[in-house]
């Protein structure tokens, strides 16, 4: 079903200041609080469809975006749109209980309440971050690239939904805490009185053991599985960057969020290229006749072969730049160019006929590196020399 705006769920306007916004959150809550509406079905969805809207509205960068693009903006570019309907009661209150102003766990806000509500802590254990690298040859790396990675590792039990119980009534109250999740150890010194709060090592912090564990993952709420996880991949990336898919880590233990994946890139030797930042270096070979005459040639581009003018008396160790042939720069969204580097071809092995021409031009004043003076011949009267 589609969200509703939530100035519409909250009844502002985007005018709204923090303070009215804040003020119309606390009525929503008092409104549909399901300890003041046992015989409407809907009033939770409503209260946790409150709690999502002012979630954003109260954060000024998350209302900037939602202003702008709205819930379509609010899953990209680093935000991530909440969704409280599948977060307990007591999580929502704890989050926002600043501005009730009241002791909400009691039930003080709603006449004495029928809950008995504790701050257990979120229920599972964190999933570790899982890291692997990915190889990219030079073309995805130039353009970007979508790939699919499967990946080993723990993945929610299917079986008890990751609550690690055989079924939901196989849950009781920690004895420990009595299902607040923590133990509290108070001491008395000439300084005062000092309150150590710290997890209950008989639950590990869920304020609730399990009494029958699941068959399949033996309580845990996870099983080793595989997933297929896709990750895009922008241009420009270097060897040794990394991108974190958050979330699609190990699964955690009973429900504890899971880690994140580390996509390590590494980059493949490209047998015709070599890379320097955006740029990128063709090595080409010419015979010693198209050195000295000039040509036309097709050399390998990125995307595809292009054509290039050997000018006469192109020198070797020259730069030819072909201007955008290069990487697409990382987030810049301008590519680097393409060089020629110009080599030239020396013979091992020539017949009589071509050892006989080259013995005619060994003397040639042209063909020296020297010019009478026995100075060396800079490359521009080389060329008028040839020529002349």
């Amino acid at each position: 079903m589609a969200k509703r705006d939530y100035y519409e769920v909250l009844g502002v306007d985007k005018n709204a200041s923090q303070d009215e916004i804040k003020k119309a959150y606390r009525k929503k809550a008092m409104q549909y609080h399901p300890d003041r509406n046992k015989d409407d079905p809907d009033a939770e969805e409503k209260f946790k469809e409150a709690a999502e809207a002012f979630d954003v509205l109260k954060d000024p960068n998350k209302k900037a975006r939602y202003d702008q693009f709205g819930h379509a903006g609010m899953n990209s570019g680093g935000f991530q749109e909440p969704d409280f309907h599948n977060i307990n009661m007591d999580d929502i209150f704890s989050r926002f209980s600043d501005i009730f102003g009241a002791d909400i766990f009691g039930g003080d806000i709603f006449g004495g309440g029928t809950r008995t509500r504790t701050r257990r802590r979120s229920a599972g254990v964190p999933g570790d971050d899982l890291k692997i690298r990915l190889k990219l040859d030079l073309h995805e790396i130039a353009f970007g690239a979508e790939k699919r990675l499967k990946v080993k590792k723990y993945i929610t039990c299917e079986y008890c939904n990751g609550t690690g119980a055989e079924t939901d009534e196989d849950f009781i109250m920690c004895s420990t805490c009595n299902g607040t999740g923590e133990v509290r150890q108070v001491s008395r010194t000439m300084f005062g009185q000092f309150v150590n709060v710290q997890p209950c090592p008989n639950c590990h912090g869920e304020g609730r053991i399990i009494k029958n564990k699941c068959s399949h993952c033996h309580g845990e709420g996870r099983i080793k599985g595989e997933e297929t996880v896709k990750v895009k991949i922008p241009s420009g990336v270097h060897e040794g960057n990394y991108i974190s898919l958050r979330g699609q880590g190990n699964a955690g233990i009973r429900g504890g969020a899971a880690g994140d994946l580390i996509v390590l890139i590494e980059e493949k030797e490209d047998e015709r290229f070599s890379r320097d930042g955006n740029d990128i270096y063709f090595d080409l070979h010419l015979s010693i006749p198209d050195a000295v005459l000039g040509t036309e040639v097709e050399v390998p581009t990125l995307k595809g072969k292009a054509k290039l003018k050997i000018e006469p008396g192109t020198q070797p160790g020259k730069l030819l730049r072909m201007k955008g042939r290069g990487i697409m720069g990382l987030n810049t969204g301008q590519a680097g160019d393409q060089y020629v580097r110009i080599g030239v071809y020396i013979p091992t092995k020539i017949d009589e006929e071509e050892r006989a021409m080259f013995e005619k031009m060994r003397d040639s004043e042209h063909m020296s590196p020297f010019n009478k003076d026995g100075q060396k011949k800079d490359f521009f009267s080389r060329i008028k020399e040839v020529f002349s």
